[in-house]
C-alpha cells in the first residue's frame, strides 16, 4: 500500500523522466541545453497560473479566470505606460493589484454570495477576454519599455532569467502554505469547511482570500507573459487554461480540496510543458495536439481518483 501510494504521490516526475527519455531518443535535441532552457521558459508562465489555479483547488473551488485576468490585468499595465506615462515598476504593479482585485471580487461572489465558483468565475473570464478584445480590437500592445521586458529577455551567461522567477515564486508558495497560519487555514477550509469553522477559522475570509491570492498570481503571470513577449496579446492559447487546472491535479493536487503539495504543482507544470515541446520536436501533428492535451486532463482526473479511492480504503 506504501508503494502504491508513493508510485500516486509521484507518477508525474516518473512519467516526466520516461517521455524525456523517449523524446531524446526520437529526437536527440530535446535533451540538449538549449531545449532545457526553452522548456523551463515555455513553463514559468504556466507555472504561475498553475499555482493560481491550485490555490482555489486547495479550498474545494476552482478559478477559470485565470486566463481572462492574464490578458486584461497586462491590458492595463500596458495602458497605465502607453496612456499616462507610468514608470514601468508602477505599471507592474497596476498590473499585480488589478489581478488581485479581479480576484477579490471572485472571491466575493463565491464566499458572500454563493455563487458557484465554476460557473461564476468562468463567466468573469469571458467577460474579460471580452473586454479586452473590446479595448484592443484584437490589436496586440506593443511595450517598448526595456526595464517592463528585461525579465523576459536578460540572461546570466547564455541562461535567461525568467525561471529565477519562477522557481521564486514557488519557493515563496512553498514557505506560504508550509509554514504560515494561512496556509494551514487554506488545508483546513478546503479538507473540512465545518471543521474548520468549528475550529474558529473564518471560512468565508479564507476562501475569499485564496481567489484573492489567485489573482495576485495571475495578475503577476500577466506581467511575465507581457515581458517575455513584448506586449499585451489575446490570443493566449485556448488549450493554456484546460493545461493550468490539469497540471496541479496531476501533480497530486485534489480536486475535492484540503491537499496538494507546490512540488507536486511544479511537477504537473514541467510534465505539461515537456510533452508540449516534444510533441512539436518529434514533428507530432497539431491536429493531434489537442487529443493528448483532452488525453492528458483524463489522466489527472484518473489519477486522483485513484488516490481517493486509496484514502479511503486506508482509512476503513
Amino acid at each position: 500500500m506504501n508503494g502504491r501510494k508513493f508510485l500516486l504521490d509521484n507518477v508525474v516526475w516518473i512519467l516526466i523522466i520516461v517521455f524525456s527519455l523517449l523524446a531524446g531518443v526520437l529526437n536527440p535535441f530535446f535533451l540538449s541545453e538549449g531545449n532545457l532552457q526553452n522548456v523551463l521558459v515555455q513553463a514559468t508562465t504556466l507555472g504561475v497560473l498553475v499555482l493560481a489555479v491550485s490555490f482555489t483547488l486547495l479550498i474545494g473551488e476552482i478559478d477559470l479566470s485565470v486566463i481572462g485576468n492574464l490578458v486584461f490585468s497586462g491590458m492595463i499595465g500596458a495602458y497605465a505606460m502607453q496612456e499616462y506615462g507610468a514608470h514601468w515598476t508602477v505599471a507592474v504593479a497596476v498590473t499585480v493589484l488589478t489581478g488581485t482585485l479581479i480576484g477579490a471580487v471572485n472571491g466575493y461572489f463565491v464566499s458572500y454570495m454563493r455563487m458557484n465558483s465554476l460557473i461564476a468565475t468562468l463567466a468573469m473570464g469571458l467577460f474579460l477576454q471580452g473586454a479586452v478584445l473590446g479595448a484592443t480590437q484584437a490589436r496586440t500592445l506593443v511595450i517598448a519599455d526595456e526595464g517592463y521586458g528585461y525579465i523576459g529577455s536578460a540572461t546570466i551567461g547564455t541562461w535567461p532569467i525568467m525561471p529565477v522567477a519562477l522557481f521564486v515564486i514557488y519557493l515563496a508558495a512553498h514557505v506560504v502554505l508550509a509554514y504560515s497560519a494561512w496556509g494551514r487555514n487554506l488545508y483546513a477550509t478546503g479538507g473540512n469547511r465545518r471543521a474548520a469553522h468549528a475550529a474558529g477559522i473564518n471560512v468565508r475570509r479564507v476562501r475569499l482570500s485564496a481567489f484573492a491570492a489567485a489573482g495576485f498570481l495571475a495578475g503577476l503571470a500577466g506581467f511575465l507573459y507581457a515581458s517575455y513577449l513584448g506586449g499585451v496579446s489575446v490570443t493566449v492559447g485556448s488549450t493554456t487554461l484546460l493545461y493550468a487546472v490539469a497540471a496541479p491535479v496531476i501533480g497530486g493536487v485534489s480536486l475535492l480540496g484540503g491537499r496538494g503539495r507546490v512540488l507536486g504543482m511544479l511537477g504537473g507544470t514541467l510534465l505539461i510543458t515537456v510533452i508540449q515541446t516534444g510533441l512539436q520536436l518529434i514533428n507530432v501533428s497539431a491536429y493531434y495536439i489537442q487529443m493528448i492535451g483532452g488525453a492528458m486532463i483524463l489522466l489527472a482526473i484518473a489519477v486522483d481518483a485513484f488516490r481517493v479511492r486509496g484514502e479511503e480504503q486506508e482509512s476503513v
